[in-house]
């Protein structure tokens, strides 16, 4: 009668798969999850900085016409260098954006095989058990020996 558990093992055993594969699945789709709230972040963060950076410039520029300087020569330089050094900056947060969203697909990606792991060993595992019960139904039988 040994059979009897050897089927519901195997069938505990690809429930079990199942389920994990399932839970990997949902970690996958966390991890997509995440990396849609790191571009949107980023977009955000840009948007942020260009008008702190507008602020900046138009900072600067008033600052430099009231000290009596005409906007040319050095004080068009430092409005250049901001200008250049804000796309800098902004490069800099494009791609750490896209270190973290690499990062995140790589976790989704690792998360699926994992899952499709679990399933593999769950379904070797149900034949083992099934390939158990057969033996034992053969024993029964007369056939085993």
């Amino acid at each position: 009668m040994s059979f009897v558990f050897d089927i519901a093992a195997a069938q505990q055993a690809s429930a079990t798969g199942k389920y994990n594969q399932a839970i990997q699945n949902r970690n996958a789709q966390v991890a997509e999850q995440e990396a849609q709230a790191i571009e949107q972040q980023k977009n955000l963060d840009i948007q942020r900085f260009d008008q702190q950076f507008v602020q900046l410039q138009g900072s600067t520029k008033t600052a430099i016409l009231t000290s009596g300087v005409e906007l040319s020569g050095s004080g068009y330089r430092i409005l250049e260098s901001n200008a250049q050094q804000a796309a800098i900056e902004k490069d800099i947060i494009d791609y750490n954006a896209k270190i973290g969203q690499s990062r995140a697909f790589e976790q989704a990606n690792f998360s699926r095989m994992q899952g499709n792991l679990a399933r593999m060993e769950a379904r070797q595992a149900q034949l083992g058990y099934y390939a158990k019960a057969g033996q034992s139904l053969l024993t029964i039988s007369g056939y085993g020996k």
